[in-house]
């Protein structure tokens, strides 16, 4: 193995190592006493630990990952340009319908005329516990917490670094009336300074309405969770149905694909959007992610009349080329007569607007 990739390998067990230990912050804080307790009574709770409606797991791969991964990165899993972006007021955004306002990879701002909502931010520019192991594209840096709006729900897909930022929720956490996250995740944010009576943990298929009249409901997902590798799925990991005024949406989180999808789609849909991941899949971890172009038939699945690919063109955690995901992902949605809506960083989409369809990463 190269001795550059060794030592950035090295250097990054290290740190992790680290977290583990409690030393950093940002590692957050797992359930515990009354809290593990309450978790321990839920039926999708055994063992310790958390599950998927069909549970799979990683056994076959039989390769140390992480060095795997590092070995095998290619030159093209980072842009060699930055990305274009457009600045957007936030707070002077206004709009008749749902207006989405995407920051790269997951995170995203739905304003609403029943208030504003926040969904796993991050803008401290890197996913993990310290600085440095893994960076945010150029030409994606360029929003930050204080340019949030005053948030009336923040809500959280899972405990991964690239959807639970530490740094992001300190900055913000003052700002935020209320946080919706899956069971267990409360921990972090009380670890963290939040009221824990701002907190609303739900497990799939609860639902809580806030004051504004916006109705949020955790739906199940294929994943898992955890913040270091000694402790896994310890808490829960959601996707998310979105209802304000006539309007419904879709949030999927990570998740792979499974027969869920349609029973959510059965249940809860129609969907006006669909915002689905379309990268950082991996062999390493064929059952947490949706395959290439794979979310094209989420979205029927879900019986959604727009799709927006999500999880890719901010952070390289996966061993593909940066913009691989949406050169796929096209032509599947093609094929299955699936509308996209593909906006550039902070470019904001109105409901009912025409889909945003201008080719902007057409370059290595």
């Amino acid at each position: 193995m190269n001795r550059n990739y060794l030592g950035i390998g090295m250097a990054a067990l290290l740190l992790i190592a680290i977290a583990g230990c409690g030393v950093v912050k940002s590692v957050g804080k797992n359930p515990e006493g009354e809290e593990l307790a309450r978790l321990d009574t839920l039926p999708n709770y055994k063992d310790g630990g958390f599950e998927n409606l069909a549970e799979r797991t990683d056994s076959t791969v039989k390769r140390n990952k992480f060095l795997l991964l590092l070995h095998n990165r290619s030159k093209i899993t980072r842009p060699s340009l930055g990305l274009p972006w457009v600045k957007t007021d936030l707070n002077t955004l206004t709009a008749p319908a749902p207006t989405v306002v995407w920051f790269g990879h997951s995170s995203l701002l739905i304003k609403t005329r029943q208030g504003n909502v926040l969904i796993d931010p991050i803008f401290s520019n890197h996913a993990g516990p310290l600085p440095g192991i893994v960076t945010a594209f150029q030409g994606t840096t360029n929003y930050h917490a204080k340019d949030m709006p005053p948030i009336d729900v923040l809500i959280i897909s899972h405990d991964h670094y690239d959807h639970l930022d530490y740094r992001t929720l300190r900055k913000l956490k003052d700002h935020i009336k209320m946080a919706v996250v899956p069971m267990g995740v409360g921990s972090d944010l009380v670890y963290w300074g939040f009221d824990p009576k701002k907190i609303i943990e739900l497990n799939w298929n609860q639902s809580v309405t806030l004051p504004g009249g916006l109705r949020v409901t955790a739906t199940p997902a294929q994943h898992r969770s955890n913040r270091t590798y000694a402790k896994t799925s310890k808490t829960l990991w959601a996707s998310y149905v979105i209802q304000t005024d006539q309007y419904r949406l879709f949030y999927g989180g990570d998740s792979g694909y499974g027969t869920y999808l349609k029973k959510i789609g059965q249940q809860y849909g129609p969907f006006d959007l669909a915002l689905l991941e379309c990268g950082q899949y991996s062999p390493n971890w064929p059952w947490a992610h949706l395959w290439f172009g794979q979310a094209a038939q989420a979205s029927v699945d879900l019986k959604a009349r727009l799709l927006q690919p999500i999880h890719w063109a901010k952070f390289e955690a996966a061993d593909h080329a940066w913009n691989e995901p949406i050169e796929k992902l096209m032509p599947a949605a093609e094929k299955l007569g699936v509308q996209v809506n593909v906006p550039r960083i902070g470019e904001p989409y109105t409901l009912g607007d025409p889909p945003r369809e201008v080719v902007w990463w057409d370059f290595k």
